[in-house]
């Protein structure tokens, strides 16, 4: 059910993390919410910096905003990504070293390089009885969502991972999963995920974000799984079930820890049909910078007939330099040429790991791009919103060093 972008054309977002403020320094750790809130530095650190990663969005002039994903752990590579519901759920034993029989494929990168690092670094937490739902230890989306949106003029975008990425790194050490099988392990993290989604749609989200259901990566580097394929449709469908008054997206992308590219050779070819026509959602959000937008012919056949938008990621996750306006709006042209303008969004391709003036910078091209693509006028004015997004970082930098954090750190 299309809600935040029913009458807009080309809307501009992000996927969802933003740049921390460098005095937001304190983060949950695997404490509740509600616990992490009792902490009066981390309570006035965390409401200022949802206050403040909203404010720089809409003065970048995002049409969507996200909270940043804020909420999660300042840790190494974005692990808090994937660990925040991990930490939460009964069934997981955590902090455990990484174990000689780990079966985690990435482990296999070799010794001094960065991959190596990363994933020798993250730790997983072993699964040793049923995952599911702690009513004791929520995830509390719907009060992270309702924190954000009481701070915005916008409608705010609240995304988390798909149960089906976490079963990537998840080993049986009990007799409730098959070691070999993780198909019932899927299902139960799934069912876990989707009492929160309820409970976040049910609070009033209009935009939720389903993020790297694994998909197109069997269908691109294992396609004979046939079966395989048909159960992760069906356990995507089962763990955003019940969210039909909401617009739901569907977040891809080929990875991005630390900024580094993970796999060779990754295509959509394969799974685009699946993820148009079988999956539950409104909108498909798909990495394309990275090659420059070479699969965006993947959507010819589809594009008079699109059952979903598409939101294609313009501007690049894994450089330092930020994207111009006129190189994004190249890279929306391209898209424009095969994907209906009200059909198509602009985003990132993924959760970019960047400094706050970098990160805000990359976005700001975008919603330039989005504005010389409408009209001369609206590249005009967005113009103005970069010079007053600019002065405001600049202002934000500077207020970072008389932050009451900072102030007591001196």
């Amino acid at each position: 059910m299309y809600t935040a972008t029913k009458d807009l054309m080309l809307p501009a977002t992000v996927t969802g993390s933003w740049p921390r403020p460098r005095w937001y320094d304190q983060s949950l750790w695997g404490r509740p919410l509600d616990t992490g809130l009792l902490d009066v530095r981390f309570r006035e650190q965390f409401l200022d910096a949802h206050a403040t990663v909203l404010a720089d969005q809409t003065r970048a002039g995002l049409d969507i905003l996200t909270n940043g994903d804020y909420h999660l752990d300042e840790d190494f590579a974005g692990r808090s990504w994937h660990h925040y519901p991990l930490q939460r759920w009964k069934g997981l034993e955590h902090e455990e070293l990484q174990y000689e029989r780990s079966r985690d494929s990435l482990l296999a990168f070799p010794p001094g390089t960065l991959m190596n690092e990363i994933e020798t670094t993250w730790r997983w937490p072993r699964v040793v009885g049923k995952v599911e739902h702690d009513p004791k230890r929520p995830l509390e989306y719907a009060k992270l969502w309702r924190i954000a949106q009481a701070r915005a003029g916008k409608p705010v975008k609240f995304g988390t991972c798909s149960s089906q990425v976490l079963a990537i790194f998840l080993d049986s050490h009990t007799d409730e999963y098959d070691l070999d099988d993780k198909r019932q392990l899927i299902w139960d993290m799934a069912t876990a995920m989707n009492i929160e989604l309820r409970q976040l749609a049910a609070a009033g989200a209009k935009v939720i974000q389903i993020e790297e259901p694994t998909i197109h990566f069997t269908a691109a580097f294992h396609p004979e799984e046939t079966e395989l394929l048909d159960f992760m449709v069906d356990a995507f469908n089962h763990e955003v079930d019940g969210l039909d008054d909401v617009e739901l997206w569907i977040h891809t992308c080929w990875g991005n820890p630390n900024m580094q590219k993970v796999y060779s050779g990754e295509s959509y070819a394969n799974s685009i049909d699946i993820y148009l026509n079988r999956l539950k959602g409104d909108v498909w959000t798909v990495e394309a910078t990275e090659n420059e937008l070479a699969e965006v012919g993947l959507f010819k056949p589809y594009a008079s007939n699109l059952p979903k938008k598409i939101a294609v990621g313009v501007v690049s996750h894994r450089q330092l330099q930020a994207d111009m306006a006129p190189v994004v709006a190249g890279r929306v042209r391209r898209a424009l040429e095969v994907i209906p303008a009200d059909k198509l969004i602009l985003s990132s391709g993924a959760r970019p790991e960047l400094a706050p003036l970098t990160g805000s910078g990359i976005i700001v091209g975008t919603a330039v791009a989005r504005s010389r693509e409408r009209s001369p006028m609206g590249a005009l004015m967005s113009s103005q919103k970069v010079i007053t997004s600019l002065e405001g970082m600049r202002s934000h930098a500077h207020a970072q060093s008389r932050h009451p954090r900072a102030r007591r750190r001196r």
